[in-house]
């Protein structure tokens, strides 16, 4: 069973930075995407950034390539989100989520339809940017 553990949400002041982490356990040797999520009070979730496990290709939202990073370390069980630049428009609950999906899916159906594919979810961690 996939189980995923965020943390490192903090408040922080516009221009900041922040780094996530995702302890993930259980994860398969299949197909699948890893990656995080945000959902801002009174909004839909968004993907944020994801990676594709079987061939590394990552997959940023427009609202923040440029900013954001996404990393896994060596063992592949912890997922990382580099924040830098943070805007108050970044204030969000952040989810580290995970989906057994086939590995073209979001070059097929674009990156904001994994939101009703993926299947696992952690508790979430709050980032709030503000001065």
């Amino acid at each position: 069973q996939v189980q995923l553990v965020e943390s490192g949400g903090a408040t922080v002041a516009p221009g900041g930075s922040l780094y996530l982490s995702c302890s993930a356990s259980g994860l398969p040797p299949d197909s699948y995407y890893i990656g995080w999520f945000r959902q801002a009070p009174g909004k839909e979730r968004e993907a944020v950034v994801v990676i594709q496990h079987n061939d590394g290709k990552t997959y940023y939202s427009d609202s923040v390539a440029g900013r954001f990073t996404i990393s896994r370390g060596n063992a592949g069980n912890t997922i990382y989100l580099d924040m830098r630049d943070l805007k108050p428009e970044d204030t969000a609950v952040y989810y580290c989520s995970f989906g057994a999906i086939r590995m073209e899916y979001v070059d097929d159906f674009g990156l904001q339809a994994l939101r009703k594919a993926m299947t696992h979810w952690g508790k979430g961690t709050l980032v709030t940017v503000s001065s």
